[in-house]
């Protein structure tokens, strides 16, 4: 291998033509992505390959250019709280933060409460847009096309600090998300990439208490069943060839070296791709996990894994690992072919005379700035208003009437500012709930403002005030960005859990509703919470997540019903922290999520109120074919507003030989009715989604028998029952 790459690099230099291996084969779009990769790898030094376990796909030498992560959770991310903008010196020689403006949308969690793939793929879209742009500026500030997104984790437990980074506690509603925001990353060209859809953290990364050394430990039905399901679909379906294998082990196995990696993710499923670690894992392999006794043969066993990309410094370990034979050139071969894959479909692979539709994005001077356009800013606003969540409304206080108020108070530590996330941008613009309420309201409506109850202040003008909004919620790191910090134990963190559900604010939502019996709770939050006095005090509740750079347009469009909210729960909201099993059982059997939980909770998963109401009249029919089973349910708006309703439908197995969770989301759509319309809903399933994982089979499988079919508004709003027989 030496010896070709040195007779490569010589007819390079001379300019010598070369036979069939010759420099310019990986270019050439005539021939299979299999055949371009193999032809790259073999023009490849053993240094640019051992570089190629970075994060970089670039090879200067080859005309290949650099190429890089983003984080992209919510929007792409270039500044933020993380600084992942990077830094420049300052005029005072220090550091600063390099923030380049980009589009913010809602934290993942709110993503998922829209329970709607087509705006999640809109979102991946524009954040894969604004990753172009960046990278094809003629200047070149940044050189990156993968993205680590989205994150495919599974909100098992509400006190897991990263639970704002995720989808929530389903597996299908979040494998259905994940899906679509990969599309929208990736777009729909067929040979090409805008950019690669990474997903974090495999395998079951939900405590972040000990996530360096401890083990997620539970059976392979729950690996294919639960944990893995997302990223299963998310390879399968979504077509993401890359992922970020996680800190933690299962079943003892540390996962950036676990078997599975290559024997189902790559065998398998088919991912042909980028598996990487997460930041700092080779040294935690040893120094935490002590799975290795040395970095060398802890680098050897992560390349021998598969996995073709270190975020950790790794050169002399690996080096080290070659000359004692730990690990072979064979062996980093087969481990950064998936890198070499994930740039061909990049286009990086191709030069100047690529056909990538995605290549001038960014080249013209006089092109505006995606995170600029006017079209943006309005799909922003509508994701925001989507992912806002009523879970209650008595006596209709809202929609509020604006000609009506004269005074509004708006109370709160969130009222006034939008925190941006450790995974955030910096958007260009940012319009805050104080903001947005102040823009819907008639020029004779006062609105009155008080970030506390320093002297009472918030009393007094809650008091003075028609109706008396108070935003409170958690800060997504603590006030400081110090690692680690997070003083307030109902907040949480990466690398912090939560160590308590209570509502650090609910004080002073107290006080308020006992100034003004027409107060709203607006919480502003990443996680649920036990609000257990304001369910039952507060006339009404609004949840929304941190974030959105049109958090207050959005709010403000759902308070005043110029959009009539459908967002729904992606968790359930117990009632006190002891409903919970311990932090680190894993076996969800044991009571968690909708599921497997049998005591009464605060809200379950899939709730969420409406200023309408909706009619499940009927089931009109059940039809399978050999690959799938169809429902079709007549639904009506039978209220006075325009709105939408998610019709979600359950799956139960009464004959079945093994143990099912009792109740199982398989299918759902957000469905938009005027105001007495009535339509036809059809739910698709495919069947293999009605089956179970089989070990013997290594399949799922159908069971012979019935299935239960429930449609409603909830896990716990079942209108309708059908069956289907196998």
């Amino acid at each position: 291998m030496k010896l070709k790459a040195f007779i490569v690099s010589v007819c390079l230099a001379v300019g010598l033509p070369l036979s069939a291996q010759s420099a310019k084969d990986f270019r050439n779009t005539n021939l299979s992505d299999e055949q371009r990769v193999e032809a790259l790898l073999h023009q490849l030094t053993l240094d640019e390959k051992l570089s190629l376990l970075s994060t970089n796909l670039g090879v200067p030498r080859l005309g290949i250019p650099d190429c890089n992560h983003f984080e992209g959770l919510h929007g792409l991310t270039l500044g933020g709280p993380g600084a992942w903008g990077g830094w420049a010196k300052g005029e005072d020689g220090r550091r600063v933060k390099t923030d380049l403006p980009t589009t913010i949308f809602p934290q993942s969690y709110g993503l998922g409460s829209t329970w709607d793939v087509d705006l999640l793929r809109k979102v991946g879209e524009q954040a894969s847009v604004e990753a172009r742009y960046y990278m094809q500026r003629p200047e070149n500030p940044r050189h990156s096309l993968v993205m680590r997104a989205p994150n495919a984790d599974l909100a098992r437990d509400p006190r897991w600090g990263r639970t704002e980074e995720s989808y929530g506690e389903d597996p299908f509603l979040t494998a259905r998300l994940t899906v679509a925001n990969i599309q929208g990353l990736q777009g729909d060209d067929p040979r090409y990439w805008r950019t690669a859809a990474l997903m974090k953290h495999f395998l079951a990364n939900s405590n972040e208490d000990g996530r360096d050394s401890t083990s997620s430990d539970f059976d392979n039905r729950l690996f294919h069943e639960y944990y893995a399901y997302p990223f299963y679909k998310g390879i399968t379906e979504g077509g993401s060839r890359a992922f970020m294998a996680s800190y933690n082990a299962w079943n003892g196995t540390t996962m950036s070296v676990h078997p599975c990696l290559e024997a189902i993710t790559r065998k398998q499923w088919g991912n042909n791709g980028i598996i990487c670690t997460d930041g700092g894992a080779l040294k935690l392999l040893v120094n935490a996990h002590h799975a290795y006794p040395t970095m060398a043969e802890g680098a050897a066993a992560v390349v021998k894994a598969t996995t073709g990309q270190f975020l950790d410094v790794y050169m002399p370990y690996i080096k080290e690992a070659l000359e004692k034979g730990l690990v072979t050139e064979a062996d980093i071969d087969k481990a950064i072919r998936g890198n070499l894959y994930v740039a061909l479909k990049l286009g990086l692979l191709d030069g100047e005379d690529s056909k990538n539709p995605y290549r001038n994005i960014g080249r013209d001077d006089t092109e505006m700035p995606p995170y600029e356009r006017e079209e943006v800013h309005r799909l922003v606003r509508e994701v925001t208003a989507k992912s806002v969540v009523l879970l209650k409304n008595n006596a209709s206080l809202l929609p509020l009437d604006a000609s009506k108020l004269k005074k509004i108070a708006v109370i709160g530590p969130y009222a006034d500012q939008i925190v941006q996330d450790w995974y955030s941008g910096t958007p260009s613009y940012e319009v805050t709930i104080l903001d947005g309420i102040r823009q819907a309201v008639a020029d004779g409506t006062a609105v009155l403002y008080a970030p506390d109850n320093a002297c009472g202040r918030a009393e007094q003008i809650a008091a003075e005030a028609d109706v008396a909004l108070v935003c409170v919620g958690n800060h997504p790191y603590g006030v400081r960005p110090d690692w680690k910090f997070c003083p307030v134990p109902s907040d949480g963190r990466e690398a912090v859990d939560r160590k308590s559900l209570m509502l650090p604010d609910e004080d002073l939502v107290k006080l308020v509703r006992r100034a003004n019996p027409n107060t709203v709770l607006v919480l502003v939050s990443s996680f649920p919470y036990a609000i257990n006095w304001s369910q039952e005090h507060v006339p009404a509740i609004v949840h929304i997540t941190h974030c959105s750079q049109e958090q207050g347009n959005g709010l403000a469009d759902v308070l005043f019903g110029r959009v009539n909210p459908a967002g729904r729960t992606v968790q359930t909201w117990v009632k006190d922290i002891t409903d919970l099993p311990p932090m680190m059982d894993y076996d969800i059997r044991h009571g968690r999520t909708y599921m497997y939980y049998k005591g009464d909770v605060l809200y379950p998963f899939g709730y969420g109120l409406s200023y309408t109401t909706f009619d499940y009249e009927q089931i009109k029919s059940v039809k399978q074919d050999k690959r799938k089973v169809s429902v079709t349910v007549q639904l009506k708006n039978s209220g006075t507003r325009d709105g939408e309703e998610v019709v979600q439908l359950y799956a139960s197995y009464p004959d079945s030989k093994v143990e099912r969770p009792a109740r199982q989301l398989r299918a759902f759509a957000r469905v938009f009715l005027a105001a007495g319309e009535t339509k036809e809903v059809v739910l698709d399933i495919p069947k293999e989604d009605l089956g179970y994982w089989n070990e013997e089979e290594n399949a799922f499988v159908l069971e012979p028998g019935m299935v239960k079919l429930g449609v409603g508004a909830s896990s716990a709003d079942i209108r309708l029952e059908g069956e289907v027989r196998f």
